[in-house]
């Protein structure tokens, strides 16, 4: 027999939609942050060890995944919201091409034809 809580939850995971009790979605971008930047810097400690065809392979599996799983949730948040999701695009980028940090990551955007977040 399972065992419930007495009191009320302000955040329920779904599907793993993270749904908090206000229509923010808050939570929910700060797991898909926290989760996408923790493997980017991983992948930026070990890029040159695995070689750029293994990276860019392992960043739509690990980040782009993530980003792109029920994105549809997230279609009316403001631009403001959705600023997080693009700087880890834009950090997903960089490790593809051994960019880095002080990099302009908009060409390579561009060449990975990647269209902007919001």
């Amino acid at each position: 027999m399972a065992k419930t809580q007495p009191w009320p939850s302000s955040i329920v995971r779904n599907l793993g939609i993270y749904i908090d009790s206000e229509p923010t979605m808050k939570e929910h971008l700060a797991k898909i942050a926290a989760a996408c930047f923790y493997h980017i810097r991983r992948l930026r400690q070990v890029h040159r060890q695995i070689g750029q065809e293994v990276t860019q392979q392992l960043v739509l599996a690990l980040i782009m995944s993530r980003l792109d799983y029920c994105n549809s949730v997230l279609a009316a948040l403001p631009t403001s919201m959705l600023q997080p999701l693009q700087r880890i695009q834009n950090a997903a980028a960089r490790p593809m091409f051994g960019l880095s940090r002080s990099d302009h990551v908009t060409p390579t955007l561009i060449q990975l034809h990647w269209l902007p977040v919001s």
